[in-house]
């Protein structure tokens, strides 16, 4: 992808915790991504209508889109929900009300605000109802080009990752005054 960076730019970097913090083992610091240097903050790392940058996701979500939609909500939920469930209320809306664009818009929203990304190309639940498929496409390359293996679900990854020594993010203790 790109050539100067090698495949630096998939894995995070280790960050130890300052000392006499306290970190929680189930919830590893995935770092923000700096990407390509051209790049500004905020935007995604992959355009909303490139889904054939990765064809065999293409394929799964244009077929089965509840399955996309299952592997995303459990990483962006941080394995509180898992896979099979989140990809099960999905179908269930899908097939009884063809409205599932509601649910999934509100997991494109809470994956933003995690990694700060703009709300482009417009709204988010205008990107999901005129756009599901290649909405869902694009929420599940960021993922994948920030590191996560899709196919594995949240605790593995995280597993993944305190293997390669990835630790938790510091946690503020009492209140900053300056």
């Amino acid at each position: 992808m790109y050539p100067h960076l090698g495949h630096a730019e998939a894995y995070p970097v280790p960050v130890a915790p300052a000392q006499g913090v306290s970190k929680s083992p189930s919830q590893p610091y995935f770092p923000p991504f700096s990407g390509h240097p051209h790049r500004r903050p905020g935007q995604w790392l992959t355009g909303l209508c490139h889904c054939f940058d990765d064809p065999a996701n293409c394929f799964i979500t244009c077929f089965c889109p509840c399955i996309t939609f299952g592997q995303i909500a459990e990483i962006v939920n941080k394995g509180s929900s898992s896979c099979a469930a989140s990809g099960a209320i999905y179908g269930l809306l899908l097939g009884f009300t063809g409205f599932a664009c509601l649910y999934s818009c509100f997991y494109r929203s809470k994956m933003r605000g995690q990694y700060d990304l703009e709300e482009a190309p417009c709204v988010d639940c205008l990107v999901h109802f005129c756009c599901e498929t290649c909405a869902l496409c694009q929420e599940y390359r960021e993922l994948k080009k920030r590191g996560y293996d899709m196919g594995i679900g949240w605790q593995a990854n995280v597993e993944r990752a305190q293997s390669r020594g990835i630790t938790t993010p510091p946690v503020m203790v009492g209140t900053m005054l300056r």
